[in-house]
Order: C-alpha cells, then sequence, then structure tokens
C-alpha cells in the first residue's frame, strides 16, 4: 500500500507512529516514503527491503541513508497488489548495501537472465546538473572517471548540457515552462519537467481515489490532506500534453543512451535537512531535488542510486541512468565499478585537492585532458606530446603512462598499416633490432605500461596494453602472460580471452 507523496512523506517523517532514524545522520531526515526500508537497510537490520518509488521515495532515502537504491524501468516490476498512486509513475524498487545482493534482487523482481554479454559501456556526464548541489562536482565525478581510465570495456566519460538536450527533445515541455515562467522567472527546463510530473501524478491520484476520499472522509495530518486535497481540486487542462512529454522523455533517453550508454547525475541537491515534523520543506529545496527526480520519473528508465561517503559529515551520492529495459545492464555495471568507485573514493578523500574538472582542475589533469581529446580526434603524435607534459609535472599517475601508451600503439599500428611491406619485413626488422617505427612506438608503449603496473598493480587497461604492445613486437609468451594476469583481475574480458586463444595458437 502506498500513500500519496507530499513533503511530509518525502521527509519520510510520520507524525503519528515516529519517524525512522537515519543511522548517517540521527538528527536529520532520512527520506521518503520508503523511509523505513531504507533505514532498515542501512542500519544493517536486513541486507535488502523493498520499497515504493513514484516521484523520489526510492532515491532519495537511499541517498540519504547512505545505502543503494534501485528504481526500475517503468512497468517490468508487478505492481500486483500496491495500492496505486500514479499508474503511469508507479514503480516498486529496492534498497541493498553489497551491489551484488542488489543484483540478486533484480533477477527476482524482473526475472532476468542470470548471465548477459558484456558490452561496452559510455558514460555521459550531465554537468549542468551538478551545478546544482552545493557538493563540489569534483568530489562526484572525479572518481567516476579515474575508475573507466583504469577498468577495461568503459569508454572515457563524455559531458553534455543535459538540460539544453532535453529542451530540444521534449518540445511539450514548452507548454508547462511558459506557464512555469508567468509564475517564477528564470525557470528551467527541468524545473517544467518536474512541474508535469506533479500534475501528471495529481491527476491520476484524483482519478484512482476522488471517490473514496469524498465518501469517507478520512482524516490526514495537516501537510498530506493541504496535498490530498490540492490533487483533488486540481484541474489540468493539458492532460494529452502531459502523456507527451512522456512519450518524449522516453524517446529522448533512449536516443541518447541506446544499449551502451549511462548518465551520470547527482541524485539530490542537498543534503538531508534537519528533522522538523511542524514544518514543511523550503521551496528551493523542493524545486532542486524534484528537477533531478523527474528524469527518471517521467523517462521510465531505470536509475540506481550510489554512495559516495560523506560531506561536511552528511552523506552524497551519485546516480546512474539507462535506457528503458537496460536493467540487467545497469545492475551489471554497478556490480563491475562498486569496489573500484569507493577504493578512488578513499584515495581521494585521503589526498588534497581534488582536481576541478570544471577547468581549474591541476595542470597535470588540464594535460591529460587535452591527450584525450587529442586522442579522440585521432592525432596520435599530439594525445602523446600531452600526455608526456602531465606525465612531467606527475610522474606517480598510472593513468598518464597508460594512456600515452594507447597512443604510441595507435601510432604504430598507423605506420604499420600505411607500409605494404610491413608484415613481410617484421621479423627481419625485430632479428636485427633496428630502433624504427613501428618497432620504437611499440617498444615506448611496452615501457610506459610497465611504468603503469609498477604504479598502479590493478591497472588492467595497462596489463591490455602492454600485452598488444608485446604481441605486435612479437614477444608472445610475454604478451600471453600480461593478458592471462588482465584475466585473473577481470575474468570476463574479451579482449584478454580473445588474445589468450589466439597466441596459444601461435606459441603452440
Amino acid at each position: 500500500m502506498h500513500f500519496f507523496n507530499n513533503d511530509c512523506r518525502m521527509t519520510g517523517e510520520n507524525v503519528n507512529y515516529g519517524t525512522p532514524i537515519n543511522p548517517q545522520k540521527p538528527s536529520n531526515i532520512p527520506g521518503g516514503s520508503s523511509s523505513g526500508s531504507a533505514v532498515a537497510v542501512a542500519a544493517e537490520l536486513v541486507d535488502f527491503a523493498i520499497g515504493t518509488d513514484i516521484i523520489g521515495c526510492i532515491r532519495m532515502p537511499a541517498s540519504f541513508c547512505g545505502v543503494l537504491g534501485y528504481r526500475p524501468s517503468h512497468g517490468l516490476v508487478s505492481t500486483t497488489g500496491v495500492l496505486p498512486n500514479s499508474q503511469s509513475l508507479d514503480t516498486v524498487g529496492w534498497f541493498a548495501r553489497d551491489p551484488s545482493v542488489l543484483r540478486s534482487v533484480g533477477h527476482v523482481l524482473l526475472q532476468l537472465k542470470t548471465l548477459e554479454p558484456k558490452r561496452m559501456r559510455r558514460f555521459i556526464v550531465a554537468d549542468d546538473l551538478f551545478q546544482l548541489p552545493k557538493v563540489p562536482k569534483q568530489k562526484m565525478v572525479y572518481a567516476v572517471s579515474k575508475v573507466t581510465e583504469k577498468l577495461s570495456g568503459y569508454q572515457t566519460p563524455s559531458h553534455m548540457n543535459f538540460g539544453q538536450y532535453i529542451a530540444s527533445k521534449v518540445p511539450c515541455l514548452k507548454v508547462f515552462r511558459e506557464e512555469s515562467i508567468n509564475q517564477q522567472n528564470g525557470i528551467s527546463t527541468l524545473k517544467a519537467l518536474s512541474s508535469a510530473m506533479f500534475l501528471l501524478q495529481r491527476y491520476e491520484f484524483k482519478i484512482n481515489h476522488e471517490e473514496w476520499i469524498k465518501s469517507v472522509k478520512p482524516k490526514f495530518g495537516p501537510d498530506v490532506s493541504d496535498c490530498v486535497q490540492a490533487a483533488i481540486t486540481s484541474k489540468t487542462d493539458s492532460i494529452k500534453n502531459l502523456y507527451k512529454v512522456r512519450m518524449e522523455m522516453r524517446a529522448a533517453l533512449q536516443s541518447l543512451l541506446k544499449d551502451d550508454g549511462i548518465l551520470v547525475i547527482p541524485t539530490v541537491a542537498d543534503p538531508p535537512p534537519k528533522l522538523c515534523l511542524k514544518k514543511g520543506l523550503a521551496a528551493e529545496f523542493h524545486d532542486r531535488v524534484y528537477a533531478l527526480l523527474s528524469i527518471a520519473t517521467m523517462s521510465g528508465c531505470c536509475q540506481v542510486t550510489i554512495p559516495l561517503g560523506k560531506h561536511d559529515d552528511s552523506p552524497i551520492s551519485v546516480s546512474f541512468i539507462a535506457s528503458h529495459g537496460t536493467d540487467n545492464f545497469l545492475l551489471d555495471t554497478v556490480v563491475d565499478i562498486y569496489s573500484s568507485l569507493l577504493e578512488e573514493v578513499n584515495i581521494a578523500s585521503n589526498s588534497s585537492p581534488f582536481p576541478d574538472i570544471d577547468g581549474n582542475m591541476e595542470a597535470s589533469e588540464l594535460l591529460k585532458e587535452k591527450g584525450n581529446a587529442a586522442y579522440k580526434g585521432k592525432q596520435w603524435n599530439k594525445a602523446v606530446t600531452y600526455y608526456t607534459e602531465a606525465i612531467k609535472l606527475n610522474e606517480t599517475n598510472a593513468t598518464y603512462y597508460s594512456n600515452r601508451a594507447a597512443a604510441y600503439l595507435e601510432l604504430g599500428w598507423s605506420v604499420s598499416c600505411a607500409c605494404d611491406w610491413f608484415f613481410f619485413f617484421h621479423l627481419l626488422l625485430k632479428a636485427f633490432s633496428l630502433n624504427e617505427s613501428p618497432f620504437n612506438s611499440f617498444q615506448q608503449a611496452e615501457k610506459d605500461c610497465t611504468e603503469a603496473i609498477f604504479l598502479d598493480k590493478k591497472n588492467i587497461k595497462a596489463y591490455l596494453r602492454r600485452g598488444t604492445a608485446r604481441e605486435s613486437l612479437l614477444f608472445y609468451k610475454e604478451a600471453l602472460q600480461d593478458f592471462k594476469h588482465a584475466l585473473v583481475l577481470e575474468p570476463q574480458n574479451k579482449v584478454s580471452n580473445m588474445a589468450e586463444k589466439r597466441l596459444r595458437k601461435l606459441i603452440s
């Protein structure tokens, strides 16, 4: 059974039966409305707990209580036995502390296959949305960027202005934006989206419960009563546009993410407020948090909340959103990345300062980003130059060496492909130990990877790249050892598996 969502329920407070105590911040709200489930998991009373998420009732308490929270793709988990609030938005979600438990619960509720072929993952960081939280952007995004550099199967994160993208792809939002602007100047696209979300929820709540409320006249607390009455007395002239916004949001996210993309956003914009049963939440808090929560709610996409420790003694989190129906992919990603993500958060928390990804970053990080851009543009020499300058400023960063190795490998291949005689003379050139390109590039790539592995023995990409460099230099046995090591670190790695089989044939 689920009650109407409102400020009281979104805080997780309960004037009648008492408020569940947030284990992370006992004097602050746990978030709601699924506060009891979130608190039970955070307090380690249970391994997982189920709740409902309509407009953020799983994701917000997960963030405030420092646990994993999952809102599945709309319509994929049965809501049989759940009192409907707004059937276009209602979902049954769950909480857990362990990502493997989170995935196991998902496999049961979503009836997923236990194994799915691993595919490349694209992280897309919504830069404009990270301007909303009071937590520095780099504290949430930096760890994600570092993990994708170390793990295989991840592209370098791209960045975008999500609000502008939605404004161009969801034309029906113009109606709600213009209506909102008449009330509040400077309203954002996502504020218009959250307005549409609330209008849709109220419309469907009214259809579901108006007759019962008018006939039974149940007694509610002051805040709940106000919200229920607002829904029952609401009049919406643009019902068709509400459903069109929902359809356009689904299509916009599908076009952006496809089946391999993951949108990275902050879960909430503010830390959990102090407990205050008599007062509602500030309008600013309300607007900021629902601008973020409305994205998955109105698109029907799946979203996972991932805790990232604390900032100023309050829990913080980041959220990953994937296309509707790609729940298995998203749950697998959490399991794959979670331990490395926490490791990067701990490393970064014990060092200072964080690089500022917005442009005030350390010079070495800025040079690395320039190198990444040059690499994407297939300007291999330019990429090598940028990575080299980054290494001069920071000789202890394994990623700089590994990235430069990737550029050297591309340089070697570009030269070899341009020469028809390359493969014919490959053995001969090696025998005479000629220090000519492309061999010099492959040798430098091997050297850089060796340095990267010395600095970070868990850098899978460095093992893969050194194995590739050694194979190009015809050091098959040494290359095989590198690919084997990569498989130990990541048993399902396709590149390592294929390379190992290929090299075994060459050696035998």
